[in-house]
Parts: structure tokens; C-alpha cells; sequence
């Protein structure tokens, strides 16, 4: 079966299809809706064992680069991405079809916002391009 991965972006997306102020200005119990909703996607596909993965992210990144042969890490806090290129966290899945990822994708951008109202945000489908062959060789 195909992997894909579910990106919920900060804010990203083609065109935002409802504006809404960030997350520290939501009420505390639209904050809360919002994570049920989210901890409630992972139990839905846990249960359907299409589940493999899922993390959230912090905003806050370094970017780092090989250095060269004798030199430590090149880090920076800069360049800083537009806000749509901020990845807050993804699910893994492994389903039947791309059309059960995009159904899935869908399910996650009805989360509720404030107000409860659906945030409409555009989620990033992207399928994995291969997995690394399992063996059986003991070598």
C-alpha cells in the first residue's frame, strides 16, 4: 500500500480560504477543540491501521549546512521561510489509494478554528517515493 504524508503547514497553502488570527489569540477553548479534533484523527486512523506516524512541530528552526571537511556545521536562524513554508506537524498514513489520502487530507482541513467554525487550511499531500527493501539476510 502507498505511504503519504499529511504536512499541516502554519498558514500555508495556495490562498487562505478563511483568514484567521493566529492560535495565541484564540479563546483557551478553541484551542482546546482544535487539539481534540487533532488527537481524534490519530486515534480514527490508528484504528483504521492506516496509522504510521504523526509529530507536531514548533515553529522555532535552525538551518544548517555541511561546513566543508575540516569545519564544524554552518547554523542560522535565518533565512527566515515565508510562514506557509513552516511545517506545524504531519501524519504518516498508509492507505489503499491517493484518493484515501486526499479523504483524509480533507477530514483534517474540517479542524475547527475559533468559534468552532472549520478552518478550511490546506493540507500538503505527498506520497512517499519508495521505502528502503526489507531483507532477511542476517549479514
Amino acid at each position: 500500500m502507498p505511504k503519504y504524508l499529511l504536512l499541516k503547514h502554519y498558514s500555508g497553502g495556495p490562498e487562505p480560504h478563511n483568514p484567521y488570527p493566529p492560535m495565541d489569540q484564540w479563546a483557551p477553548e478553541d484551542v482546546e477543540a482544535h487539539f481534540a479534533f487533532l488527537r481524534n484523527v490519530r486515534a480514527q486512523i490508528e484504528e483504521s491501521g492506516e496509522y504510521v506516524d504523526s509529530q507536531a512541530l514548533t515553529p522555532a528552526q535552525t538551518w544548517v549546512r555541511y561546513g566543508g571537511p575540516d569545519a564544524a556545521p554552518v547554523t542560522t536562524e535565518g533565512p527566515h521561510p515565508e510562514t506557509s513554508d513552516l511545517v506545524a506537524g504531519w501524519w504518516m498514513i498508509d492507505v489503499e489509494s491517493r484518493e484515501r489520502a486526499v479523504e483524509l487530507a480533507a477530514y483534517v482541513s474540517s479542524e475547527p478554528g475559533p468559534g468552532g467554525e472549520p478552518l478550511y487550511e490546506w493540507i500538503d499531500v505527498r506520497e512517499v517515493m519508495w521505502e528502503r527493501p526489507r531483507t532477511t539476510d542476517a549479514a
